[in-house]
């Protein structure tokens, strides 16, 4: 008995307790667009962003991380980004289960913009799906392999399209992802720089609801990073088709994505091509730790030759007063439909063929 009172201390000392961490945001945006005479009238509108929760955490070698997004109804409320479940089996391997994000072109985003790239609007950058995701890192190598369900399902009927309320834009209307592969790899080079050269690879299956029948999508990119000193450069080329099994009188030219509550229309078959290009400027004053100033651009070429090209361009600066980040971009778009008013722009595109712009500016208090 005595040797027991005395080594239970010693007992609770060494037991490892499980870690948490929360972090998040909270961001305001103001935005004026050219297009919208109501902008015009008042110079623009000012309102909330998003506030969001991002919870890290691990018991000895099992590790989860999540992030929910509370957004305003309009642009598809609450949404969680993404969420996992995962065993780190050493430094270098783990594997993920759960929402997880698709290992597809430059990561985390090919971009330095509020905006994101235009690769975003089509699915292709910052998704997560429903799945599980094996991950190796080595000095040299970086791999990841993965097999996704589906995308994040909602609606768990048999017949139930896919939900609105997303971050990251997924397949949508009378089609659904399903048994998709994603195979990803970087080499990464260099003494005085960081240097990334990488390529990807993506294969699934579409279902349509009203035939019962899988379709087929994929798509394949190459990339490249560059830090060196101050300069950020990132370049990536992109080739994507999604081949639905459609009912006899829809449109197989066009398919229906959605996020962020509002689905629309893009071009089935593409190729992206994108190039981003940034610079820091160290400060260390008191309220500005760092300036960053950018311009990224990007194209989607699309396969179909009645269709016009769409295409973002986002000049812009990030000003980092740590916790408060601030990004002002004048981002311009044609037939793009976040920057321009056809919301389908991404599909056939607009009937003026002409660029529009949008002045924004997002400040957020990150903790």
């Amino acid at each position: 008995m005595l040797f027991s009172a005395v080594s239970l201390p010693a007992q609770e000392k060494e037991r490892e307790l499980p870690k948490f961490k929360l972090g998040g945001a909270l961001r305001f945006n103001y935005n004026f667009c050219d297009w919208k005479a109501g902008h015009r009238d008042r110079g623009g509108d000012f309102g909330f962003d998003v506030l969001y929760l991002k919870l890290t955490g691990s018991y000895r070698d099992i590790i989860l991380s999540a992030d929910y997004r509370f957004y305003s109804k309009d642009f598809g409320g609450p949404m969680l980004k993404y969420g996992w479940i995962g065993y780190r089996f050493n430094a270098n391997n783990q594997i993920q289960v759960g929402l997880t994000g698709v290992p597809f072109g430059i990561q985390p985003v090919a971009s330095h913009n509020f905006f994101l790239q235009i690769a975003y609007y089509v699915g292709l950058e910052d998704d997560s799906d429903m799945g599980i995701k094996y991950l190796h890192t080595s000095e040299r190598w970086d791999l990841a392999f993965a097999f996704f369900k589906n995308a994040d399902e909602l609606l768990f009927g048999s017949d139930n399209e896919t939900s609105d309320d997303r971050y990251g834009y997924d397949v949508a209307g009378r089609n659904k992802e399903i048994n998709q592969f994603n195979g990803q790899a970087f080499y990464k080079f260099g003494k005085n720089s960081r240097q990334r050269l990488g390529a990807s690879a993506e294969f699934g299956q579409l279902y349509n609801l009203d035939r019962r029948k899988n379709g087929t999508h994929y798509a394949l990119a190459l990339h490249y990073e560059l830090l060196w000193q101050q300069v950020s450069l990132k370049a990536q080329v992109t080739t994507y088709a999604m081949h639905p099994k459609n009912a006899a009188d829809d449109d197989d030219e066009v398919i229906s994505m959605t996020a962020y509550g509002a689905p629309y229309l893009v071009a089935a078959k593409a190729n992206i091509y994108m190039l981003s290009a940034g610079y820091t400027f160290p400060i260390n004053r008191k309220f500005l730790k760092k300036i960053q100033v950018y311009n990224d651009f990007g194209c989607l070429q699309k396969q179909n030759n009645d269709f016009k090209d769409s295409f973002q361009n986002v000049t812009g600066g990030m000003l980092d007063c740590n916790p408060v980040i601030i990004y002002v971009d004048y981002a311009m778009g044609k037939n793009h439909g976040w920057l321009g008013p056809d919301w389908d722009g991404f599909s056939a595109g607009d009937a003026s063929n002409s660029w529009h712009a949008r002045f924004n500016v997002n400040v957020g208090y990150y903790f």
